[in-house]
């Protein structure tokens, strides 16, 4: 019965998985026709922020596309690495997007650095333990 049942959440998960990345690879496209339609058809200035923006959101969608295949390919796990990637890059829209606010832009950056930190480190515990491994 309890195989049954995890066999069953599982369907259902990929299930709606699966839904999630089509929605998300429509909201892309549409943010390509977007993109495209700002530079080529409307060629005025001042749009800039505005094509930033939607670059930037297509960047942080095919990353979540990119984790949800991982997390499928992995066997339902998502590496904190990838996490911590998809979190400094959230930060970096963010810095890119809000950037005449001296005191907010010091903290994201002590962010990015700490995120950057946790990445070395967490690389370095992987290195000694695969060190650790072989010995």
């Amino acid at each position: 019965m309890e195989e049954k049942l995890k066999m069953l959440l599982s369907i259902v998960m990929n299930v709606f998985l699966s839904i999630l990345a089509i929605l998300i690879l429509i909201y892309m496209g549409l943010d390509l026709v977007n993109i495209f339609k700002l530079i080529f058809i409307q060629n005025k200035m001042g749009y800039i922020d505005t094509i930033a923006d939607y670059i930037l959101g297509f960047f942080m969608l095919f990353e979540f596309i990119i984790m949800t295949l991982k997390y499928i390919e992995d066997a339902h796990n998502v590496p904190i690495k990838y996490l911590v990637l998809i979190s400094i890059t959230a930060i970096l829209r963010q810095l890119l997007v809000v950037h005449n606010n001296g005191g907010q832009t010091l903290l994201l950056t002590i962010a990015i650095l700490t995120l950057t930190l946790t990445l070395y480190l967490l690389e370095l515990i992987k290195a000694k333990e695969k060190i650790r491994k072989n010995k």
